[in-house]
Protein backbone atom coordinates (compact mmCIF):
# COMPACT_ATOMS: atom_id res chain seq x y z
CA UNK A 1 0.00 0.00 0.00
CA UNK A 2 2.85 2.40 0.82
CA UNK A 3 4.18 1.94 -2.74
CA UNK A 4 0.85 2.96 -4.21
CA UNK A 5 0.52 6.02 -1.98
CA UNK A 6 4.04 7.15 -2.88
CA UNK A 7 3.41 7.12 -6.62
CA UNK A 8 2.08 10.06 -8.64
CA UNK A 9 -1.44 9.99 -10.02
CA UNK A 10 -2.22 7.32 -12.56
CA UNK A 11 -1.98 8.01 -16.28
CA UNK A 12 -5.05 9.51 -17.85
CA UNK A 13 -7.20 7.12 -19.82
CA UNK A 14 -6.87 9.35 -22.90
CA UNK A 15 -3.09 9.14 -23.00
CA UNK A 16 -1.47 7.04 -25.76
CA UNK A 17 0.47 3.87 -24.81
CA UNK A 18 3.89 4.47 -23.22
CA UNK A 19 6.60 5.22 -25.74
CA UNK A 20 4.37 6.65 -28.47
CA UNK A 21 5.37 10.23 -27.73
CA UNK A 22 9.05 9.32 -27.41
CA UNK A 23 8.89 7.54 -30.77
CA UNK A 24 7.26 10.57 -32.39
CA UNK A 25 9.91 12.92 -31.01
CA UNK A 26 13.07 10.82 -31.37
CA UNK A 27 12.23 8.20 -33.97
CA UNK A 28 11.51 4.48 -33.56
CA UNK A 29 15.11 3.31 -33.31
CA UNK A 30 16.15 5.82 -30.64
CA UNK A 31 12.98 5.12 -28.64
CA UNK A 32 13.65 1.36 -28.66
CA UNK A 33 17.43 1.38 -28.33
CA UNK A 34 17.69 -0.32 -24.96
CA UNK A 35 14.98 -2.85 -25.80
CA UNK A 36 16.89 -3.86 -28.94
CA UNK A 37 20.16 -4.08 -27.01
CA UNK A 38 18.54 -6.26 -24.35
CA UNK A 39 17.14 -8.62 -26.95
CA UNK A 40 20.53 -8.77 -28.65
CA UNK A 41 22.15 -9.57 -25.30
CA UNK A 42 19.65 -12.35 -24.55
CA UNK A 43 20.17 -13.86 -28.00
CA UNK A 44 23.95 -13.60 -27.59
CA UNK A 45 24.02 -15.48 -24.29
CA UNK A 46 21.70 -18.14 -25.67
CA UNK A 47 23.83 -18.43 -28.83
CA UNK A 48 26.92 -19.16 -26.73
CA UNK A 49 25.29 -22.42 -25.68
CA UNK A 50 23.76 -23.25 -29.07
CA UNK A 51 26.90 -23.09 -31.21
CA UNK A 52 27.98 -26.50 -29.90
CA UNK A 53 24.79 -28.50 -30.55
CA UNK A 54 24.16 -26.72 -33.86
CA UNK A 55 27.63 -26.28 -35.35
CA UNK A 56 30.01 -28.34 -33.21
CA UNK A 57 31.70 -25.16 -31.94
CA UNK A 58 31.57 -25.54 -28.17
CA UNK A 59 31.89 -22.06 -26.69
CA UNK A 60 29.84 -22.84 -23.59
CA UNK A 61 28.92 -26.39 -22.57
CA UNK A 62 25.98 -26.85 -20.22
CA UNK A 63 23.26 -24.35 -19.28
CA UNK A 64 22.91 -21.17 -17.24
CA UNK A 65 22.78 -23.39 -14.17
CA UNK A 66 26.32 -24.71 -14.70
CA UNK A 67 28.65 -24.46 -17.67
CA UNK A 68 32.23 -24.63 -18.89
CA UNK A 69 33.24 -21.81 -21.22
CA UNK A 70 35.94 -22.42 -23.84
CA UNK A 71 36.85 -25.59 -21.98
CA UNK A 72 38.53 -23.52 -19.27
CA UNK A 73 36.21 -21.17 -17.37
CA UNK A 74 33.65 -22.79 -15.04
CA UNK A 75 30.50 -20.78 -14.36
CA UNK A 76 27.86 -21.81 -11.84
CA UNK A 77 24.61 -20.19 -10.75
CA UNK A 78 25.43 -19.11 -7.18
CA UNK A 79 21.83 -19.71 -6.07
CA UNK A 80 22.15 -23.35 -7.11
CA UNK A 81 25.49 -23.59 -5.30
CA UNK A 82 23.89 -22.14 -2.17
CA UNK A 83 21.00 -24.61 -2.32
CA UNK A 84 23.48 -27.45 -2.77
CA UNK A 85 25.46 -26.36 0.30
CA UNK A 86 22.28 -26.08 2.39
CA UNK A 87 21.25 -29.53 1.16
CA UNK A 88 24.49 -30.91 2.56
CA UNK A 89 26.21 -31.49 -0.78
CA UNK A 90 29.49 -29.64 -1.14
CA UNK A 91 30.02 -28.83 -4.85
CA UNK A 92 33.33 -29.57 -6.50
CA UNK A 93 36.01 -26.90 -6.37
CA UNK A 94 35.38 -25.93 -10.00
CA UNK A 95 31.68 -25.39 -9.31
CA UNK A 96 32.43 -23.25 -6.25
CA UNK A 97 34.94 -21.25 -8.26
CA UNK A 98 32.36 -20.75 -10.99
CA UNK A 99 29.78 -19.58 -8.45
CA UNK A 100 32.28 -17.11 -6.97
CA UNK A 101 33.04 -15.69 -10.44
CA UNK A 102 29.36 -15.19 -11.27
CA UNK A 103 28.68 -13.75 -7.82
CA UNK A 104 31.50 -11.20 -8.16
CA UNK A 105 30.42 -10.21 -11.66
CA UNK A 106 26.81 -9.56 -10.72
CA UNK A 107 27.80 -7.80 -7.50
CA UNK A 108 29.76 -5.40 -9.70
CA UNK A 109 27.35 -4.82 -12.59
CA UNK A 110 24.08 -5.34 -10.72
CA UNK A 111 22.46 -8.64 -9.91
CA UNK A 112 19.12 -7.95 -11.52
CA UNK A 113 20.73 -7.10 -14.83
CA UNK A 114 20.56 -10.88 -15.13
CA UNK A 115 16.77 -10.57 -15.25
CA UNK A 116 16.68 -8.11 -18.15
CA UNK A 117 19.84 -8.88 -20.08
CA UNK A 118 20.39 -12.65 -19.72
CA UNK A 119 17.31 -14.51 -18.46
CA UNK A 120 15.52 -16.35 -21.33
CA UNK A 121 12.17 -16.08 -19.53
CA UNK A 122 12.21 -12.28 -19.77
CA UNK A 123 11.07 -12.14 -23.44
CA UNK A 124 8.21 -14.50 -22.52
CA UNK A 125 6.97 -12.27 -19.69
CA UNK A 126 7.54 -9.16 -21.81
CA UNK A 127 5.30 -10.68 -24.48
CA UNK A 128 2.63 -11.39 -21.87
CA UNK A 129 2.84 -7.78 -20.69
CA UNK A 130 2.62 -6.45 -24.26
CA UNK A 131 -0.49 -8.52 -24.92
CA UNK A 132 -1.93 -7.51 -21.57
CA UNK A 133 -1.58 -3.81 -22.41
CA UNK A 134 -3.25 -4.25 -25.78
CA UNK A 135 -6.06 -6.26 -24.25
CA UNK A 136 -6.88 -3.40 -21.90
CA UNK A 137 -6.53 -5.47 -18.74
CA UNK A 138 -6.12 -3.66 -15.44
CA UNK A 139 -3.23 -4.35 -13.07
CA UNK A 140 -5.02 -7.37 -11.69
CA UNK A 141 -3.88 -9.12 -8.55
CA UNK A 142 -0.66 -7.61 -7.20
CA UNK A 143 1.09 -9.72 -4.55
CA UNK A 144 3.33 -7.91 -2.12
CA UNK A 145 6.72 -7.36 -3.71
CA UNK A 146 8.46 -8.93 -0.74
CA UNK A 147 6.65 -12.19 -1.60
CA UNK A 148 9.63 -13.17 -3.78
CA UNK A 149 11.91 -12.97 -0.75
CA UNK A 150 9.62 -15.30 1.15
CA UNK A 151 9.67 -17.66 -1.84
CA UNK A 152 13.48 -17.44 -1.85
CA UNK A 153 13.62 -18.23 1.86
CA UNK A 154 11.22 -21.13 1.32
CA UNK A 155 13.28 -22.81 -1.42
CA UNK A 156 16.42 -22.50 0.69
CA UNK A 157 14.60 -24.02 3.65
CA UNK A 158 13.26 -26.86 1.49
CA UNK A 159 16.79 -27.57 0.21
CA UNK A 160 18.08 -27.77 3.77
CA UNK A 161 15.19 -29.94 4.92
CA UNK A 162 15.09 -32.38 2.00
CA UNK A 163 18.74 -32.61 1.02
CA UNK A 164 17.86 -31.83 -2.59
CA UNK A 165 17.74 -28.85 -4.94
CA UNK A 166 14.00 -29.08 -5.50
CA UNK A 167 13.65 -25.62 -7.07
CA UNK A 168 15.51 -26.64 -10.20
CA UNK A 169 12.73 -29.11 -11.02
CA UNK A 170 10.28 -26.23 -11.52
CA UNK A 171 12.60 -23.28 -12.22
CA UNK A 172 11.25 -21.69 -15.45
CA UNK A 173 14.72 -20.34 -16.33
CA UNK A 174 16.34 -23.77 -16.15
CA UNK A 175 13.42 -25.46 -17.93
CA UNK A 176 13.40 -23.01 -20.85
CA UNK A 177 17.18 -22.74 -21.27
CA UNK A 178 17.75 -26.48 -21.02
CA UNK A 179 14.81 -27.15 -23.33
CA UNK A 180 16.16 -24.81 -26.02
CA UNK A 181 19.78 -25.94 -25.78
CA UNK A 182 19.08 -29.68 -25.65
CA UNK A 183 15.79 -29.73 -27.57
CA UNK A 184 13.84 -31.20 -24.66
CA UNK A 185 11.29 -28.43 -24.14
CA UNK A 186 8.33 -30.62 -25.09
CA UNK A 187 9.78 -33.92 -23.91
CA UNK A 188 8.16 -33.67 -20.47
CA UNK A 189 5.87 -31.35 -18.59
CA UNK A 190 8.33 -28.48 -18.21
CA UNK A 191 6.45 -26.55 -20.88
CA UNK A 192 3.45 -26.46 -18.54
CA UNK A 193 5.46 -24.38 -16.05
CA UNK A 194 6.30 -21.88 -18.79
CA UNK A 195 2.69 -21.69 -19.92
CA UNK A 196 1.64 -21.09 -16.31
CA UNK A 197 4.12 -18.21 -15.97
CA UNK A 198 2.93 -16.69 -19.25
CA UNK A 199 -0.77 -16.95 -18.34
CA UNK A 200 -0.11 -15.63 -14.83
CA UNK A 201 1.43 -12.45 -16.27
CA UNK A 202 -1.13 -12.17 -19.07
CA UNK A 203 -4.37 -12.77 -17.21
CA UNK A 204 -3.76 -12.40 -13.49
CA UNK A 205 -0.98 -9.99 -12.55
CA UNK A 206 0.91 -7.20 -14.33
CA UNK A 207 4.60 -8.17 -14.34
CA UNK A 208 3.53 -10.74 -11.77
CA UNK A 209 6.26 -13.35 -12.10
CA UNK A 210 9.38 -11.20 -12.46
CA UNK A 211 8.11 -8.36 -10.28
CA UNK A 212 6.55 -10.27 -7.41
CA UNK A 213 7.34 -13.98 -7.26
CA UNK A 214 10.61 -15.04 -8.91
CA UNK A 215 13.13 -16.08 -6.22
CA UNK A 216 16.00 -15.91 -8.73
CA UNK A 217 15.35 -12.20 -9.20
CA UNK A 218 15.11 -11.77 -5.44
CA UNK A 219 18.48 -13.45 -4.96
CA UNK A 220 20.25 -11.44 -7.63
CA UNK A 221 18.71 -8.24 -6.29
CA UNK A 222 20.43 -8.90 -2.97
CA UNK A 223 23.68 -9.71 -4.78
CA UNK A 224 23.65 -6.37 -6.62
CA UNK A 225 23.01 -4.04 -3.67
CA UNK A 226 26.30 -2.21 -4.28
CA UNK A 227 26.25 -2.32 -8.08
CA UNK A 228 28.14 0.27 -10.13
CA UNK A 229 25.73 0.90 -13.08
CA UNK A 230 22.67 2.93 -12.18
CA UNK A 231 19.76 4.62 -13.85
CA UNK A 232 19.60 8.31 -13.04
CA UNK A 233 16.71 10.76 -13.35
CA UNK A 234 19.36 13.41 -13.92
CA UNK A 235 16.93 15.73 -15.77
CA UNK A 236 14.01 15.20 -13.40
CA UNK A 237 13.23 18.93 -13.46
CA UNK A 238 12.09 18.38 -17.05
CA UNK A 239 9.60 15.65 -16.08
CA UNK A 240 6.04 16.50 -17.11
CA UNK A 241 4.42 13.66 -15.12
CA UNK A 242 3.32 11.80 -18.26
CA UNK A 243 3.70 8.52 -16.30
CA UNK A 244 5.11 6.60 -19.28
CA UNK A 245 8.04 5.39 -17.18
CA UNK A 246 5.73 4.05 -14.48
CA UNK A 247 3.53 2.35 -17.04
CA UNK A 248 6.42 0.53 -18.72
CA UNK A 249 8.67 -0.26 -15.73
CA UNK A 250 8.37 -3.80 -14.29
CA UNK A 251 9.38 -2.34 -10.89
CA UNK A 252 7.75 1.14 -10.94
CA UNK A 253 8.22 1.71 -7.21
CA UNK A 254 11.97 2.13 -7.74
CA UNK A 255 11.49 5.33 -9.77
CA UNK A 256 9.63 7.29 -7.09
CA UNK A 257 12.62 8.50 -4.98
CA UNK A 258 14.73 9.38 -8.03
CA UNK A 259 12.00 11.66 -9.42
CA UNK A 260 11.60 13.55 -6.15
CA UNK A 261 11.73 17.20 -7.23
CA UNK A 262 10.64 18.60 -3.87
CA UNK A 263 13.90 17.76 -2.12
CA UNK A 264 16.92 19.16 -4.00
CA UNK A 265 19.20 16.94 -1.92
CA UNK A 266 17.41 13.73 -2.92
CA UNK A 267 19.60 11.55 -5.10
CA UNK A 268 18.48 11.26 -8.74
CA UNK A 269 19.90 7.73 -8.81
CA UNK A 270 17.63 4.70 -8.72
CA UNK A 271 19.03 3.04 -5.63
CA UNK A 272 16.63 0.14 -5.13
CA UNK A 273 18.06 -3.37 -5.68
CA UNK A 274 14.78 -4.19 -7.45
CA UNK A 275 15.84 -2.12 -10.49
CA UNK A 276 16.80 -4.40 -13.38
CA UNK A 277 18.72 -1.71 -15.33
CA UNK A 278 16.56 -2.57 -18.33
CA UNK A 279 16.52 0.94 -19.80
CA UNK A 280 12.77 0.91 -20.44
CA UNK A 281 12.33 4.26 -18.69
CA UNK A 282 15.07 5.78 -20.87
CA UNK A 283 13.44 4.50 -24.04
CA UNK A 284 9.91 5.73 -23.39
CA UNK A 285 10.62 9.11 -21.79
CA UNK A 286 9.88 11.90 -24.32
CA UNK A 287 11.68 14.46 -22.14
CA UNK A 288 14.96 12.52 -21.83
CA UNK A 289 14.75 12.55 -18.04
CA UNK A 290 16.70 9.30 -17.55
CA UNK A 291 20.14 8.01 -18.48
CA UNK A 292 22.54 5.25 -17.49
CA UNK A 293 25.40 6.33 -15.24
CA UNK A 294 27.35 5.03 -12.22
CA UNK A 295 26.73 4.85 -8.49
CA UNK A 296 28.85 7.94 -7.66
CA UNK A 297 27.02 10.28 -10.05
CA UNK A 298 24.71 12.69 -8.17
CA UNK A 299 24.45 15.29 -10.92
CA UNK A 300 21.18 16.79 -12.07
CA UNK A 301 20.29 19.45 -14.61
CA UNK A 302 17.61 22.09 -14.49
CA UNK A 303 14.70 22.10 -16.92
CA UNK A 304 15.96 23.12 -20.29
CA UNK A 305 19.56 22.56 -19.20
CA UNK A 306 22.20 20.58 -21.05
Amino acid sequence: MSEILAMPALRGADRPPPGVEATRMRGWLAAHKWLLLRRASQIFFLALFLTGPLFGLWIAKGTLASSLTLGILPLTDPLIALQSLLAGHVPEAAALTGAAIVLAAYALVGGRMYCSWVCPVNPLTDLAHWLRQRSGFDKGWQPRRDTRYWVLAAILAVSAATGGIAWELVNPVTILHRGIVFGTLFAGFGWAVLVAVFLFDLALSRHGWCGHLCPVGAFYGLVGLGRLPRVSAFARASCDDCMDCYAICPEPQVIVPALNRRDPDASPLVMSPDCTNCGRCIDVCPRDVFRFTHCLDRSTVAAGGA
